[in-house]
């Protein structure tokens, strides 16, 4: 049996959990989200806690048993907490700004980088230089920062991009005149 799987979801306080068919919806006080469950896998809420069981037994089956469990938990964790991603942005004249539901950036380029802002997240920036990304969907927050970041990957050289919060960057030597 799956590890993970078998594991019960403790369902938080203010977080309200329904299941209609093949759908979840999850709702609380950071946003709301659904999903449909993959087949071979069903879903059971009783006395505050999720229950996430499967049909069958063969390796398919207990690996969307698993990720079915840890889907529905992030669900829970991100409307109950929210999930929160940091990035930097390094290198002379390079910043960044929210305007409405656009983030703005200046990354050395001829043109400046605009970034439409998906729905239930949400783009904050402080010194022109640190973006944090908050939302209550973990894959969403993941791919807004991605995307950012992917705008002007730190480069080994002199180090300057958009970097997440923490992240080293291994720094090259460059030529040497002889």
């Amino acid at each position: 049996m799956s590890r993970i799987g078998k594991q019960p979801i403790a369902i938080p306080p203010k977080v309200k959990v329904e299941v209609k068919g093949r759908k979840v919806l999850v709702e609380g006080p950071k946003g709301k989200l659904d999903w449909e469950l993959p087949g071979r896998t069903s879903l059971k809420v009783a006395d505050g806690k999720i229950v996430v069981s499967r049909d069958g037994d063969d390796a398919q089956a207990k690996a969307l048993h698993g990720l079915s469990r840890a889907l529905v938990h992030n669900m829970v964790k991100g409307v109950s907490e929210g999930f929160v991603k940091k990035l930097e942005i390094q290198g002379v004249g390079f910043k960044a700004a929210v305007q409405g539901k656009v983030v703005n950036m200046a990354l050395g380029y001829s043109h400046p980088i605009n970034y439409a802002i998906p729905d239930q997240i949400k783009v904050t920036v402080e010194e022109n230089t640190k973006l944090t990304i908050e939302g209550p969907d973990k894959r969403a927050v993941g791919q807004v920062a991605a995307e950012l970041r992917g705008f002007y990957p730190p480069e080994p050289y002199k180090g300057k991009g958009v970097r997440y919060a923490g992240e080293h960057v291994q720094r090259k030597e460059g030529k040497t005149v002889q």
